[in-house]
């Protein structure tokens, strides 16, 4: 639609517009290179982003937060260029509660079944002894398609691979429209042990399809001693096209702190597959699993190792393993058409930050599919990647 045109071009000049009577003003760099491979074959890809930012406090409750960027990037010998209107919004405080309402964060308690950036409003209320409670509601068509990461149908991934052309933004760059509403209680410790996160969450489509999908979410975590021991899960019902289904994921996770400067963490998390009980697991925004396979929360199982330490107070690693289990034949179906086990992936990671606005991220990382049966001959993938974060002023 043409409107979707015009409000991109109005929120980003009104950006630059506020900008002037900024009463903190800022401006950061963020750049990114990787070296990817299969066996013999690699490729090369850049990107980067250069992020204006300004705050201003609107009387003694008030906040105004704006921020946008020009996107680059260099893929397959091709450039390509994108602008995009990022977190901004206004909020304000009043007693124990607070409203939002702009393009704001918001991730439910997992992390992956709706997380990112989204246009709406949010309403939560801070109790002195029952947590605090939150609703918020929130549409995903006026999102830039690649920040947004939503992609629940066939036709919408074939969209989002799309590429941006800036003489035609309504059919190119914007996500798929759909509205997404959420209730959520949070309790930072209940009976004096536990932390609770719960949440219930929909999405429904606003497009020309017809598929919708509720969540009921939560997650459970005991801090003991020197541990932390977390549970999570999620319930999906699915209605798709007059037909509905149910889906789940569960999470297990264990947090060891070996000293003040190191921890040891373990996690498996399972997401169902498509089977004749159950629908594949769906969630409202994509993110991947594992920094090379980068597998998508559906009919995945995961069982992850992670090892973080700092060694000084500018640098710190970690290490990672882990192994992937399709639940399913349609899952990585491009692999192979027997067996489960995918494979196991190793990473490690350094982060280097020698002053408070510069920071390096190095990765490197392989996925092995000869420690699986899908397809044990298959050549190995690896990747490296170079980040660098600079805060301008």
């Amino acid at each position: 639609m043409r409107i979707k045109r015009l409000l991109l071009c109005v929120v980003l000049i009104a950006g630059c517009s506020i900008a002037l009577f900024a009463v903190d003003f800022g401006l950061i760099l963020d750049q990114n290179a990787g070296f990817s491979g299969n066996g013999d074959e690699s490729a090369f890809e850049y990107s980067g982003i250069l992020v204006p930012r300004l705050s201003a406090l609107l009387g003694e409750r008030g906040e105004l937060f704006v921020s946008a960027g020009m996107q680059a990037g260099y893929q397959d010998d091709e450039w390509k260029f994108a602008p995009e209107l990022l977190r901004t919004e206004i909020s304000a405080r009043f007693g124990g509660g607070a409203i939002m309402a702009g393009r704001m964060y918001y991730s439910d308690p997992l992390g992956y079944i709706s997380e990112g950036l989204f246009d709406g409003g949010r309403l939560s209320f801070d109790t002195a002894a029952a947590g605090t409670f939150g609703a918020g509601a929130w549409y995903t068509g006026f999102l830039y398609k690649n920040r947004a990461n939503i992609a629940m149908t066939q036709a919408e991934l074939e969209a989002a691979a799309l590429e941006v052309d800036l003489s035609d933004l309504e059919n190119s760059y914007f996500a798929p429209s759909r509205f997404v509403a959420a209730l959520d209680w949070e309790h930072p410790s209940f009976l004096d042990v536990l932390m609770m996160n719960f949440a219930i969450l929909g999405q429904f489509d606003l497009s020309e399809g017809d598929l919708n999908s509720q969540y009921l979410v939560g997650s459970i975590a005991l801090p003991l001693r020197n541990f932390i021991f977390d549970l999570g899960g999620c319930l999906e019902l699915i209605q798709d096209s007059g037909e509905s289904g149910t889906a789940f994921s569960a999470d297990l996770g264990a947090v060891w702190a070996l000293s003040a400067n190191q921890r040891l963490a373990f996690l498996a998390r399972y997401t169902s597959g498509s089977s004749d009980s159950t629908e594949a697991f769906l969630p409202i925004t994509t993110k991947s699993q594992g920094f090379v396979l980068k597998a998508n929360h559906s009919g995945i199982t995961m069982l992850s190792l992670d090892y973080s330490g700092r060694l000084n107070r500018s640098a710190s690693v970690g290490l990672s393993s882990s192994y992937f289990i399709r639940n399913d034949m349609e899952t990585y179906a491009n692999f192979g058409d027997e067996g489960n086990l995918l494979g196991n992936e190793f990473s490690g990671r350094l982060f280097w930050s020698p002053v408070s606005d510069l920071q390096f991220n190095l990765w490197a990382g392989i996925f092995l599919p000869s420690m699986g049966d899908v397809s044990p001959d298959a050549k190995s993938i690896w990747r490296v990647e170079l980040s660098m974060i600079v805060s301008l002023f």
